[in-house]
């Protein structure tokens, strides 16, 4: 039971990320199950968790749903991130180890990599990546609640879905980004590095509507 637990919850999280249902689709627990291969009690638990993480909205007489996103929502959800984020970077100006700098390099090298393959699934490699180089950020600010905070407000569905709607401009913007903030990490300049995140954040915001 603990695996097919685990194992619904790995799989719906998956698809979830990966950008498998739209805004405002219904997750069923039937069309789950019968898809993962297990009974619909794994999926419950698996959607109740997912609900806990903030991937999918829950409700008693509706069930699982993908959030879907007013154009409030977005206002509300990037000035949050933009703000947090950026004191966030500041704080890692001043406290981030050489060891992390030279991961957030990898990285960015990484994400440049897929941005220029056009390969059809880069978005969702640099996804991947630009998480991480977000977390390193926002560990190397050594502010545990700030990230308990952050984790409040930051919503991966949409994350993903704002990389699958950069154009070639946009993919480039975002890239130089992350070299800036590396240079003003390096340079141990607060200011410079959340302006940097500020404008990276509020950025991301202006390639989405309504969604």
């Amino acid at each position: 039971m603990v695996r097919a637990k685990e194992g619904a919850y790995e799989s719906i999280k998956s698809r979830i990320l990966d950008g498998s249902y739209e805004p405002g689709a219904k997750l069923s627990e039937e069309e789950l199950a019968a898809a993962i291969g297990v009974s619909r009690t794994p999926v419950r638990e698996a959607l109740r968790r997912l609900h806990a993480e903030g991937l999918v909205d829950w409700a008693a007489n509706r069930g699982a749903t993908m959030p879907a996103w007013s154009e409030q929502d977005l206002e509300e959800i990037f000035e949050l991130r933009a703000l947090l984020e950026g004191y966030g970077a500041e704080l890692a100006a001043a406290r981030i180890s050489p060891d992390e700098i030279t991961r957030l390099r990898e990285l960015t090298t990484a994400m440049e990599e897929s941005a220029a393959s056009q390969a059809p699934d880069r978005a969702d490699k640099i996804a991947v990546h630009n998480a991480e180089f977000h977390a390193i950020i926002l560990s190397a600010g050594r502010n545990r609640r700030l990230s308990a905070l952050l984790g409040a407000v930051v919503q991966t569905p949409l994350v993903n879905r704002t990389f699958r709607r950069y154009d070639d401009a946009a993919m480039a913007r975002s890239m130089a980004h992350h070299r800036e903030l590396i240079d003003a990490f390096e340079a141990g300049d607060r200011a410079w590095a959340g302006s940097v995140m500020r404008a990276h954040i509020l950025a991301a915001r202006s390639t989405l509507g309504a969604v």
